[in-house]
């Protein structure tokens, strides 16, 4: 959650910012709860673990935009997967767009990612790919997005986007090139005209996986049709943009199999970040799009014209593992620090707690968090700039389906409070109200109508909300990407146990060095490894 956000709110009772997440929750922005809104937390139960699946299936597509097509609207930030204008052509008339939407970017991904080092090595590949382009005279506007999310996209007018999520994934220059270049292949082959043409005459009122969830069957039916049209489309956009972007791999001098090999990463990234992978997902990640295995597959037989893997092409590692040694990795210090099942945020200076098997989703807009039994949290803030009494303020009509028998003054560790218990169709909500200084913060808890848990998991969240400690917030440091050299003795193991941030070290040792399972490291080998 971005506390600069709540600066810039001047009315007391609006969002600390756009309030969006996965776009059901668009609905949220005055918390109103009842029909035909009162599915949103439903939808953010069933979404969260959902969405974690689609925006790392969505990965291996190259950051390109969803088969769920939608609109991009400039007063609602863009989700991981953005409304992406894969034309990116000089002197475009378009190009207006370009320079209109890449601050409202810049902003939805927590702003521009600024470092000189890591800010050249992107320059550096970018720059060797547009001299083999069909169009080396192109100019770009590089943009290294402050997001962990992993993605790379294209606006009009020359603006090139790639999150810091996306380089820490990656393992060599060319795996990065590998995806700027299908970017680019986007841009040769003209699939943003293509795909405006295609949108105009299907006329699909495509709405985000959220809404779709949430619609009625024939909806449900309506707009999978819809989205398999689309898809087909879509699915000759990527595998033509694969093969441009492997010829200008190769043709850059840079390893041809980069593109197969950082396929072969995001499919272990989404496997890595799917809480769920049994879950059905049809409709989310639809058949007749091509799959991970295929694309790696098809990726390979087109570097194959370049020569044999291994012997062909330069990875560009060494470079490419200095220009990133420090990278921030995860949460930046704006939008606060999530550790294990806390919250922290030294700007903000306060933390709080989420109940044991509870996940936490940081984002610029929120922090949401879900557990078992379909139980959801939603943490935000607003400026205070009416001093009323809290107990007006949650009685002030920013939350419908509110019960005003259910309103109490209350104290949280030394902290003016209040909370009130709200209902709509299957759902029962908590909500909490406690300020801090000149913020008011807001906790909305929402359990299954009738489940017992909605006073245990509130109260939880209560009693853990509190200041941080000078201390605390001086010792609170960001993570970030180190490489280093493996030393005689030294194994995947023991690396793996000096990861911080995570429960699964060893796992994500594994995911973010791409080593298979039965690698092994050798001394002198340079690896990362995530630590303060």
């Amino acid at each position: 959650m971005n506390h600069h956000e709540t600066d810039r709110v001047a009315q007391a009772g609006r969002p600390t910012s756009k309030m969006t997440w996965r776009a059901r929750l668009d609905s949220m922005t005055t918390w109103k709860l009842p029909a035909p809104s009162s599915d949103v937390l439903s939808a953010a139960c069933r979404l969260v673990r959902r969405t974690l699946f689609i925006c790392a299936t969505s990965m291996a597509l190259y950051g390109c935009q969803s088969i769920l097509e939608q609109s991009y609207q400039p007063s609602v930030a863009p989700s991981s997967n953005p409304q992406i204008v894969d034309e990116v052509q000089k002197n475009d008339p378009r190009a207006a767009m370009g320079a209109r939407e890449h601050p409202r970017i810049v902003a939805s991904y927590g702003g521009e990612y600024k470092d000189p080092k890591t800010e050249r090595l992107v320059a550096r590949i970018a720059g060797a790919l547009t001299a083999v382009s069909e169009n080396p005279s192109q100019s770009y506007r590089i943009t290294i997005l402050n997001s962990p999310a992993i993605n790379a996209f294209a606006l009009p007018g020359g603006y090139l986007y790639v999150t810091r999520g996306l380089l820490a994934l990656a393992n060599d220059a060319s795996e990065v090139a590998a995806v700027l270049s299908h970017e680019m292949g986007h841009v040769t082959a003209n699939h943003g005209i293509e795909r405006q043409k295609r949108e105009e005459a299907e006329v699909i009122a495509s709405r985000v996986v959220a809404e779709v969830l949430s619609s009625d069957i024939a909806g449900k039916q309506a707009l999978a049709r819809g989205k398999l049209r689309l898809a087909a489309f879509s699915r000759q956009q990527e595998l033509q943009a694969d093969v441009i972007g492997v010829r200008m791999l190769g043709e850059a001098g840079y390893d041809p199999y980069a593109a197969a090999r950082f396929l072969d990463s995001m499919a272990a990234y989404s496997r890595f970040m799917s809480v769920d992978p049994e879950a059905d997902q049809s409709l989310d990640f639809l058949s007749s799009h091509p799959n991970s295995a295929q694309r790696i597959e098809l990726a390979r037989d087109h570097a194959r014209a370049f020569g044999q893997e291994g012997k062909v092409g330069d990875k560009g590692r060494d470079y490419y593992l200095d220009g990133i040694d420090g990278l921030l990795y995860g949460d930046s210090p704006e939008e606060g620090y999530v550790r294990g099942q806390t919250f922290l945020h030294g700007g903000l200076g306060i933390r709080f707690d989420v109940p044991p098997d509870f996940k936490i989703d940081n984002k610029v807009e929120a922090v949401m968090a879900t557990g078992p039994g379909d139980v959801a949290i939603r943490f935000d803030g607003v400026a205070d700039n009416q001093n009323q009494s809290l107990t007006n303020y949650i009685s002030s009509g920013w939350v419908t389906g509110l019960d005003p028998s259910t309103i109490q003054q209350i104290t949280v560790n030394g902290m003016e409070a209040a909370t009130a218990r709200a209902s709509a169709d299957r759902w029962d909500f908590d909500v909490t109200v406690i300020r801090n200084n000149s913020q008011i913060f807001r906790f909305l808890t929402a359990v299954p109508k009738g489940s017992p848990t909605l006073q245990q998991t509130a109260n939880v969240l209560r009693a853990s909300f509190r200041r941080m400690t000078p201390e605390e917030t001086a010792s609170l440091k960001p993570l970030r990407i180190r490489v280093v050299k493996v030393r005689p003795g030294e194994n995947i193991t023991t690396l793996a146990a000096r990861m911080m941030g995570t429960d699964r070290k060893l796992d994500l040792f594994k995911l973010i060095n791409a080593l298979p399972t039965g690698a092994s490291v050798s001394p002198g080998d340079r690896v990362k490894i995530i630590a303060e």
